[in-house]
């Protein structure tokens, strides 16, 4: 619930008068007891009335979100969700659009049904494309609507910040705990979601710059994309470990990770490759205790739905900056041993 005078109050031990005279300038007080007070207030995240709202009614945080009904997104909707029940109690509301794919179309209409509603501030997993970007710009620079991006970045914006992770690092990652699996030889399969999607490519983009520069004897035997289906990453899987001999590593970038273990039982392989998936959900912790990968890389998509709401409504309500420009999740990586 939001933080009363009353309970300011009795946590510095003054009476609410006191309170109230030290948040609002109102009559004569001490000024160390004012200190006291301001110090407290914003300790336990204290909103002043007329910052819970805006023109006379509640402040709108608007959040655009892409791919969703991937499986990815459960974690993230569950961030967003926490969020939405801490802005209520806050005195303001969340507004969700989810976009269903990474076309640049459907995320400009959402984008702008939410200016339609009346949105001060935007949380959103951006399309990498001229259009989102000149939105973008417009909506800050003409609008004065703030905007944080998440889970997925975008150049040459005056966004506040981003949440999410450094994909390029955690590509990167992959990469080193791919040479370790194989002893730096063999042959790599590399399996994304959209060819579109920022985070996928960078994610690739940083796998093949380590491979090459730390395993140069580990070969890339191809990037194709999924589309995030499993189905397609099967029919992958199958038809290239079938063509080219000698595979011995399959990492995928995005969703549709169950595609691996039909393949696999349908191989009938006497080993299969070293496998690298990412995001823990149900589904993937599955294949982690069952053999079917070992390793899977988590990028907190709890933390990436939730924080951008918040950053928002400090923003504000409180006039609070962004502590920093990029807020890097963490590179966590999972076995089955560490669930």
């Amino acid at each position: 619930m939001a933080v009363t005078i009353q309970q300011i109050a009795e946590a510095v031990g003054v009476s609410r008068g006191t309170v109230d005279r030290a948040l609002n300038n109102r009559g004569r007080i001490n000024p160390e007891v004012a200190k006291r007070v301001q110090r407290a207030a914003e300790e336990m995240g204290y909103i002043p009335r007329n910052r819970r709202t805006k023109k006379g009614r509640r402040l709108r945080i608007g959040v655009v979100t892409q791919l969703a009904k991937s499986s990815f997104m459960l974690e993230v909707n569950r961030g967003i969700r926490d969020a939405a029940m801490q802005l209520e109690d806050r005195g303001a509301e969340l507004v969700l659009k989810e976009c269903l794919s990474v076309d640049e179309n459907e995320q400009l209409t959402a984008i702008e049904a939410l200016e339609a509603e009346g949105i001060d501030g935007l949380a959103l997993m951006p399309v990498d494309c001229e259009g989102i970007r000149i939105k973008m710009n417009r909506m800050i620079d003409r609008k004065n609507i703030p905007v944080i991006t998440f889970n997925s970045d975008i150049v040459g914006t005056g966004r506040s910040c981003f949440v999410g992770m450094d994909n390029r690092k955690s590509g990167r990652t992959a990469a080193g705990l791919m040479g370790m699996l194989t002893q730096g030889k063999g042959k790599v399969l590399v399996i994304t979601g959209y060819f579109g999607n920022n985070v996928n490519n960078t994610r690739v983009d940083g796998f093949v710059e380590e491979l090459k520069a730390a395993y140069p004897d580990l070969e890339l035997a191809g990037v194709q994309g999924s589309f995030d289906n499993a189905d397609e990453v099967e029919k992958i899987v199958m038809n290239t470990m079938q063509a080219v001999p000698d595979i011995n590593g399959v990492f995928v970038v995005s969703g549709g990770q169950q595609g691996l273990e039909r393949a696999y039982g349908k191989l009938g392989l006497a080993k299969r490759p070293y496998t690298l998936i990412y995001d823990l959900t149900p589904r993937n912790r599955r294949l982690l205790t069952q053999g079917t990968a070992d390793f899977l890389i988590d990028q907190e998509g709890y933390v990436q739905g939730c924080q951008p709401p918040l950053i928002l409504a400090d923003m504000l309500q409180k006039g609070r900056r962004p502590e920093k420009e990029l807020w890097y999740t963490n590179i966590d990586i999972k076995t089955k041993y560490n669930l």
